[in-house]
């Protein structure tokens, strides 16, 4: 009873209706890569279906760093990293697979007809013959080929922030520079269906020049991609060994189930990395891109620089992210 022996009336919750379908991709080169898997959602076909087309067209991009067109490591060999999940929390996962077109799909497969989440390496491509997969000839594309010939020349290791949306104008495709330096361009994608289910994919050559046998944080779940069906989905971009520390995508979804926006929520994952090694958050960049059950997105960064690409019945963007430094 009120103050005034009036009954208290509980009125309905007004809510804004669920945007869906959706999908959201890391940087601009994401608007083609949503355009794909856009195809499907608007077809009221499957979040899962969706997401593993929109990372086949990037994967078929000889241009693009993704793929087998992507950047070698020092020793001058391309290995791709791929992962997908799904409403279910079912997952498949890729690592230092070499001459397969299609590491997305291999990633699928192993989610679909085996009890494991991850294959690497020489077992990793077994696996993908036995399934139908062709290998692909062992050679650098040609710009490829001219970049790490150039990065030879010094052989020095350092990641450039934001080099996905750096632009160039020397002799070599857009995604390389005639000092032969490179980063990796991830490509993470996440999106809601018809039916409200969540579903994600990340696919990469990973890092130029690294280490044979280094593995980022894009084909880890819990790292690379998270996705809970009742909660959110959530992918990143930038240098993996630092979101593998923080089980990144996975303390994402978790600050959103604990009611944070999907901006608030990649802004707090960022903070963490931050606050673990200030001095050496300055030099690198990771950014996060989360969407939660009500088609609500956000994305923040470390630094200046990542941004995201958005479709929806309503808007088909790219957008800017705030960053801490």
């Amino acid at each position: 009873m009120g103050s005034l022996g009036l009954a208290t009336i509980n009125l309905p919750k007004i809510s804004s209706p669920v945007k869906k379908p959706i999908v959201i991709s890391t940087w601009d080169s994401g608007m083609p890569v949503n355009a794909e898997a856009w195809k499907i959602l608007s077809n009221q076909g499957k979040s899962v279906d969706a997401v593993e087309a929109g990372a086949i067209y990037i994967e078929n991009d000889i241009n693009c760093c993704v793929g087998l067109g992507g950047f070698p490591d020092r020793d001058g060999i391309v290995t791709l990293d791929a992962c997908i999940m799904d409403e279910k929390a079912n997952c498949g996962a890729v690592a230092g697979l070499e001459q397969i077109k299609h590491p997305i799909s291999v990633a699928r497969k192993l989610m679909e007809t085996t009890p494991h989440v991850i294959l690497v390496g020489a077992g990793a491509q077994q696996f993908a013959l036995e399934n139908g997969f062709k290998l692909e000839e062992k050679k650098l594309s040609d710009d490829a080929s001219k970049a790490y010939n150039q990065w030879l020349i010094q052989s020095k290791y350092q990641p450039e922030i934001n080099i996905e949306n750096k632009k160039q104008n020397g002799p070599f495709a857009p995604n390389f520079f005639e000092d032969g330096t490179a980063n990796h361009d991830t490509m993470g994608l996440v999106a809601m269906d018809f039916n409200g289910d969540l579903s994600g994919a990340v696919t990469t050559s990973g890092m130029a020049y690294k280490i044979h046998g280094r593995v980022g944080d894009s084909p880890i779940i819990g790292a690379g991609l998270f996705v809970d069906n009742e909660i959110g989905a959530a992918t990143s971009s930038g240098v993996g060994e630092e979101v593998i520390r923080i089980c990144g995508t996975h303390l994402v979804v978790e600050f959103m189930r604990n009611g944070y926006s999907p901006e608030m929520a990649c802004k707090k994952a960022c903070e963490r990395i931050v606050k673990r090694d200030p001095k050496k958050a300055a030099t690198l960049q990771v950014g996060f891109l989360a969407l939660n059950k009500k088609g609500e997105y956000g994305g923040y960064a470390i630094q200046k620089g990542f941004v995201f690409s958005v479709k929806s019945n309503d808007e088909n963007e790219i957008h800017s992210t705030k960053f801490l430094i």
